[in-house]
């Protein structure tokens, strides 16, 4: 099996983070994004090779990736024109035959992988049903139970059905053979490449696709986002307070997640913070919270806040949303 990772794009709804780091090593719950992603394909009897899709920043991922996962085959596509995610795929064409999984890196789902080497479908797409489709793409399925056709951004709500970000095809040369005829074709929205019309392509020539609905679907887009997933993770299986039982001084109110290299002194943490490696907590109250790698936090009271790597924030601000290397200080 092989794995495409599309990471190209600039994470805009993510700043000030993403101006110094790209959206997958964004933290949730003690590791970046992009962790939890790849751990989920551990579930898989073989991975052959982990294609990225990198654009800005593209260079920390790829230093990440070969730090935390040493043994894993990889390799590195720039995206350099952001002109769709159709495109990003067919950047990644050399080599891309036989079983392929495509996963944008922002969707973290609950779902069994150890199966797709005897799935009969010729595809699968993974989907959740929503309040409102209007801003995903959708599958439209037939009384047989096969996918007749996806819709990008539906007009009506007619359809709620709404594809996650998580494809498997059996036979990838195919998929990029619809990719360029889709490209010959020109069809676009709003200027890019959207990769459901290269499904439908397939779909129109006897595709056999199918669904897998999910329970779970996670989003790290915005910074809402990004902290309701940290709760979710913190809730399942990610909250290691029971280490922390003797910490002089220090409240832990599970779900938490403290790395040991963190130093907190006279502080409340929880719930539903996540304390990253070498950051200072200094009679702090923080909950709700995400705070990045070698950040400090002095006399502070923090809920639903995002602090950047090696930040420093002094004073009592009870909301904040900054960058690495930001620095507030209200004594």
């Amino acid at each position: 099996m092989k794995i495409v990772i599309p990471t190209a794009g600039f994470g805009t709804r993510l700043r000030p983070h993403t101006w110094s780091r790209p959206k997958p090593l964004i933290s949730v719950a003690g590791k970046p994004v992009l962790a939890h992603v790849l751990d989920k394909f551990f579930q898989l009897p073989v991975i052959d090779e982990v294609v990225f899709i990198v654009g800005y920043l593209g260079e920390q991922i790829e230093a990440y990736v070969q730090k935390a996962y040493p043994d894993l085959k990889t390799r590195y596509v720039v995206q350099e024109e952001l002109i769709g995610q159709s495109h990003a795929i067919w950047l990644a064409r050399e080599g891309l035959t036989g079983p392929v999984l495509i996963v944008f890196v922002d969707t973290l789902i609950e779902t069994e992988l150890s199966t797709l080497p005897d799935e009969k479908a010729d595809s699968v797409i993974w989907v959740k049903e929503v309040p409102d489709p209007r801003r995903f793409g959708v599958a439209e399925v037939g009384e047989d139970g096969w996918v007749r056709r996806l819709i990008e951004k539906p007009d009506d709500m007619s359809n709620n059905l709404a594809v996650v970000g998580f494809y498997y095809f059996k036979e990838a040369e195919k998929l990029i053979e619809a990719i360029e005829e889709q490209m010959e074709r020109q069809t676009q929205l709003k200027g890019e490449f959207f990769i459901a019309d290269a499904f439908n392509i397939l779909l129109e020539t006897g595709l056999k696709m199918r669904v897998q609905p999910v329970e779970v679907w996670n989003d790290c887009g915005k910074p809402d986002a990004v902290l309701e997933t940290n709760r979710y993770l913190l809730d399942h299986g990610h909250d290691n307070a029971s280490t922390f039982t003797d910490l002089e001084g220090v409240a832990i109110v599970p779900p938490v997640f403290i790395d040991a290299t963190a130093k907190v002194e006279q502080s409340v943490i929880g719930p539903y913070a996540s304390i990253g490696p070498g950051c200072v907590i200094q009679r702090c109250l923080i909950q709700d919270s995400i705070i990045e790698s070698g950040a400090q936090v002095i006399n502070s009271a923090l809920n639903q806040s995002l602090i950047g790597e090696g930040a420093r924030v002094v004073g009592k601000e009870p909301n904040l949303n900054i960058g690495d290397t930001s620095e507030i200080n209200q004594l």
